[in-house]
């Protein structure tokens, strides 16, 4: 949601009086095309006018000053159409020198004993402001009786200027009739303002007192709007009359897990029986399944597809790689054995083979289907799935996630992610999801030992990995790029690393994988690398996500700091997965505060969910995922991030609201409408 909704019938800006053709084309190029959208064309920043005594201002500082002329201006013309205006003031008892340039004109608009406001840079030494701005006595800009006044500074375009846009949205301001969407029992309730106030002084405010109240009633109004669309879309998703009922077979299911050759952790158990609720329930399941690297997500989705097929459905799980598909079928079939029939489908299956697996999912023969994109193509058809799994979800535009899903009508939904997500995001992009999160390690898992060291520590570095392989043990050696780049060349190159371990241990013991590579090249160095053919594997973030051979044990991430913390928590947890001790080493020179602090905060916790929220307070709600992948709501105020209480605040107004059946009644209506005609344009999935 990018707006709130303000104006019942917004004009078009042909409209306002004296606004041309030209300038409404460049209003346009910023994507401004009718009132509502001038209004909420909201400023990039405010310049404080507020005016200021000498005697305390900083010197150098840029000020704002009143005080009397009391010496006639002169004008010194040099160069090429340059000019210095110089004006003597007396302010607070202080003799000043205001000087100008290239603003001959004010000679002529400033008289002796004039009462005038300066802004520019204060010079404690030569008693002198360098004026940006005079303004004369009258002049409506001058400040307001309390000597406050911020100055709305909007991103503009040539062929408008900053008064300009200043003038035309306080024209609109004075002429258009603002929607109320807060109840007063809300806004009382917080102490917020009306949308109309609001709005004006979000483009006016008095003070930075009133501007703070406006930015906090608007943003809760976002939010509040959004929870509210989020909280409807979950109870339309659930109350579907076409959800499936998964009748599992409990007895079956209990004897499934007596079986494995490993217990089931607390956070395990509890997460699959939240799932097993959900799926048994008359409403359709939509869950999100996070846990940090090592948690054993998989297993819990193998339980889920298990009692799938004691209850005669079909599962999907669909992955980002070929190589994570593959990895999943593998150990699936191995965990399952003769219980159910594991398919693979990825880019790679053709021909007859293609043509069989088809037919076979068709008529029933495939009880769970694992692949990539591929399992969305058209020719894709289940006899009766009932349960679509999609791994690390955030890696799938939307379109692709939805796809999958259509293929079972309104199935149950299962989204898992190795990668914790905050509260906030959790709260605000998956909003109209349950969440199970596994927060626990299966036992005998040794916490991971991370080490950050300088380049110049490489070699000693090189020793310790040395040291592990003689064990008999693997390692991965992660670098950031394919090849050298012009921009990076301090960036060391996969491919040259490569070469440069291969020398030092060794032909034959030293792969190479890359996302350059063709699929059946990876898929051939990671299959020696999991029978242990090879001995190190140097790799880009292609490993990040997935890959699972125990043996390995050390880690060396090659310029740590060009990574994000949740990539480097990725990257560590492809070790880790054995009952042995593993280490993962950052290679680092930070040349910024924010690179030397995430190699701490690296060092400092293994913890997947404690880093995703550091990770989201460095990079921002925008950063985290990418925009577009995670569909995260684009405000024009509120910030997930720092406005996470009130975000949770809003959840909690807009679910009692819902609950309360109030939402229903006619004084509601409108608001009703507005959530139901804005269900469409999420793309939360």
């Amino acid at each position: 949601m990018s707006k709130v909704n303000l104006i019942d019938q917004p004009y078009a800006l042909e409209q306002i009086k004296g606004l041309g053709p030209k300038r409404i084309a460049v209003l346009n190029e910023l994507n401004i095309y009718n009132v509502e959208d001038l209004v909420l064309y909201l400023p990039v920043r405010y310049e404080d006018n507020s005016i200021v005594d000498l005697n305390e201002a900083e010197d150098q500082s840029t000020v704002t000053v009143t005080g009397e002329v009391y010496s006639t201006p002169t004008v010194a013309f040099f160069g090429r159409n340059r000019s210095k205006v110089t004006v003597h003031l007396m302010i607070n008892n202080i003799a000043v020198k205001a000087v100008f340039f290239n603003q001959p004109y004010l000679k002529k608009k400033i008289n002796l004993h004039d009462h005038v406001t300066v802004k520019g840079k204060w010079n404690r030494a030569k008693q002198e402001i360098n004026g940006m701005r005079m303004f004369t006595t009258g002049s409506e800009d001058l400040q307001n009786a309390d000597g406050e006044q911020l100055d709305p500074v909007y991103r503009i375009k040539e062929g408008i200027k900053q008064k300009t846009m200043r003038d035309i949205i306080r024209k609109v301001l004075d002429d258009i009739e603002i929607r109320e969407w807060l109840s007063d029992d809300l806004r009382e309730k917080y102490k917020l303002e009306s949308l109309a106030t609001t709005i004006r002084a979000l483009h006016y405010a008095d003070n930075k007192k009133e501007l703070l109240k406006a930015r906090r009633t608007y943003a809760f109004t976002e939010l509040f709007l959004f929870e509210l669309r989020m909280q409807w879309l979950n109870r339309l998703e659930k109350a579907s009359d076409e959800a499936i009922e998964i009748n599992y077979d409990l007895a079956e299911v209990k004897k499934f897990i007596d079986d494995l050759p490993f217990e089931l952790t607390d956070a395990q158990k509890h997460s699959v029986n939240e799932i097993f609720r959900d799926l048994k329930a008359p409403l359709r399941m939509h869950r999100l399944l996070q846990g940090d690297v090592g948690s054993g997500k998989t297993v819990v989705a193998a339980l889920c597809m298990f009692a799938l097929k004691t209850a005669g459905y079909q599962s999907a799980l669909m992955v980002p790689t070929e190589i994570l598909a593959e990895q999943h079928a593998e150990s699936l079939t191995e965990l399952f054995g003769d219980r159910m029939n594991v398919a693979l489908l990825t880019g790679s299956v053709k021909g007859k083979k293609r043509k069989l697996l088809l037919e076979q999912l068709e008529n029933g023969t495939i009880d769970c289907l694992i692949g990539t994109h591929a399992l969305i193509q058209d020719d894709v058809s289940f006899q009766n799935v009932g349960l679509v799994i999609t791994d690390e979800q955030h890696r799938f535009g939307v379109n692709q996630r939805q796809a999958l899903r259509e293929k079972g009508a309104m199935t149950n939904v299962l989204f898992m992610t190795a990668t914790p997500i905050p509260r906030t995001l959790a709260i605000s992009v998956f909003g109209e999801m349950d969440v199970s999160s596994i927060k626990q390690l299966p036992k005998g898992r040794k916490p991971i030992k991370t080490m950050w060291a300088k380049h110049e520590q490489y070699d000693t570095v090189l020793n310790q990995m040395t040291s592990e392989l003689e064990k008999g043990r693997q390692a991965y050696v992660i670098c950031p790029l394919i090849e050298s780049s012009e921009h990076l060349e301090d960036v060391q190159n996969v491919v040259a690393l490569y070469e440069s371990l291969e020398e030092h241990y060794g032909a034959g013991r030293v792969g190479l994988l890359h996302g350059k590579m063709p699929a059946d090249e990876k898929d051939d160095v990671m299959q020696r690398f999991n029978r242990h053919e090879i001995d190190i594997l140097v790799s880009t973030t292609v490993v990040e996500v997935g890959v699972n051979v125990p043996n390995a044990t050390f880690m060396i991430i090659y310029d740590a700091d060009r990574f994000g913390l949740s990539t480097l928590h990725q990257l560590r947890g492809r070790v880790g997965r054995s009952d042995h001790q593993s280490y993962c080493v950052l290679i680092a020179s930070p040349k910024t505060e924010t690179g030397i602090e995430r190699m701490n905060i690296m060092t400092q916790t293994t913890d997947g969910f404690e880093l995703s929220e550091r990770d989201l307070e460095m990079r921002g709600p925008g950063d985290f995922f990418g925009v577009k992948q995670s569909g995260l709501p684009d405000f024009l105020v509120a910030n997930i991030v720092e406005d996470y209480r009130m975000l949770e605040v809003a959840r909690d107004e807009a679910g009692e609201l819902i609950q309360s059946g109030k939402f229903f009644t006619d004084e509601y209506e409108v608001l009703r409408n507005f959530v139901e005609e804005n269900l469409l344009h999420t793309s939360f999935d």
